[in-house]
């Protein structure tokens, strides 16, 4: 779990002193954070707005939020390996598994089995590292088209990442028609959230139908993720994106926070739209940099319709391994001060968190069970997300 998404330093400090100086049951409760008096102790907030244009509307395709089907597997294959600082590459898991078993394994030796077949022969690859890699059946990924309306009525199209199995991703691919539009190309840039296997391991999937798509990954990949993209059959541009905001077109922006993530991997990049009238709508592959952070960053840096922050969508990785610490209960708290109108969870969210947000009342958008996810509390594979915008 991300340390941004275990406290959030400032609101903290004042609760503690305040606890401190005062004592008493409610301010124990943690009344005194969430009332209009600790705001008298903040110090102004310098924001920036940085102009990134506005569009008109954003829509947003779930095509699998599934990164893995089964927790305590991928937890005990984690923790088998040596835990949560350990390199991803050598746990063995697919596609890179190399028959030496879990935590032995190398991303040389992995992908040296299967990278002749990448990125056609996907079929043929997979079958390959299923009889070599530890628990291929728990391979799911995440990935999600992102659609901008712009001004003039114009539609264009973006990958938030490309998911974590062969086998599976090009089948959600195809159940969603994105084998298609990438054939066509229709979609005319991948963006890689960040470097984890269950986002990015998947990439030949995208690869198989344009290898030629421009590919925006956060600066601070190691040397065997960058290895993948060519590894992977990648033609095209790659575009590092420095920390910081990243305009791409008119109302849409990426922006890569600079911060450590669990399994060695560095970096974690999201998108802001602007939608016009609305808001600005913020959208995340995994949210590791934090639900507050991800906001506050926004409200500090970018300038945005109506000063509203309309919508949040993605992983927001409070409990996605469906633990829950009392702590957390201050994020879901925190989360309703923002105003959100619109609320788009997914898996990586936690269960957990998702039935939170319902239970403190927040605008969530519920989804429809199908294509192995297991409940409606988020939203699950196939299913969609409008801002501005009916779906």
């Amino acid at each position: 779990m991300s340390d941004d998404n275990s406290k959030i330093s400032r609101r903290d400090f004042f609760k503690g002193a305040a606890m401190g100086v005062l004592g008493g049951t409610a301010l124990g409760m943690g009344l005194f954070s969430y009332s209009p008096w600790r705001k008298s102790l903040f110090p102004a907030v310098q924001r920036k707005l940085a102009d990134i244009g506005v569009c008109k509307s954003i829509k947003v395709t779930n095509i699998s939020e599934t990164s893995w089907f089964e927790n305590a597997g991928l937890m005990g294959d984690i923790k088998g390996a040596g835990g949560l600082l350990v390199n991803q590459y050598s746990y063995n898991w697919p596609p890179f598994g190399d028959g030496t078993g879990l935590g032995k394994g190398s991303y040389e030796n992995g992908i040296a089995k299967i990278k002749h077949l990448l990125p056609d022969h996907l079929e043929e690859a997979w079958a390959i590292t299923e009889k070599l890699s530890v628990r291929p059946e728990n391979a799911g990924g995440f990935a999600a088209l992102v659609e901008v309306e712009e001004l003039d009525g114009r539609k264009r199209k973006f990958l938030l990442d490309s998911g974590w199995s062969y086998k599976w991703m090009d089948e959600c691919f195809k159940r969603e028609g994105i084998d298609v539009m990438l054939k066509n190309r229709e979609i005319e840039a991948l963006i890689i959230s960040h470097e984890h296997f269950d986002h990015y391991w998947g990439v030949p999937v995208t690869y198989k139908y344009d290898p030629t798509i421009t590919t925006y990954i956060p600066d601070g990949f190691y040397p065997e993720g960058l290895q993948y993209l060519q590894d992977a059959g990648h033609k095209g541009k790659v575009v590092k994106v420095k920390p910081g905001l990243h305009p791409v077109i008119p109302g849409l922006a990426t922006y890569v926070f600079a911060v450590p993530i669990i399994c060695r991997v560095y970096g974690e990049q999201a998108i802001y739209a602007n939608v016009k009238d609305k808001g600005l709508v913020s959208i995340t592959g995994c949210c590791h940099f934090g639900i507050i952070q991800f906001a506050e960053t926004a409200f500090k840096e970018i300038k945005y319709e109506k000063d509203q922050l309309y919508g949040i969508y993605g992983g927001l990785h409070i409990s996605p391994f469906e633990d829950w610490d009392p702590k957390y209960d201050d994020l879901v708290l925190s989360l309703g001060k923002y105003g959100f109108q619109k609320i788009g969870c997914n898996h990586c969210t936690g269960l957990l968190c998702a039935k939170k947000f319902v239970e403190a009342g927040y605008p969530v958008i519920k989804g429809t069970a199908r294509f192995r996810t297991k409940e409606t509390t988020y939203l699950g594979n196939g299913d969609r997300i409008g801002y501005g915008t009916e779906v």
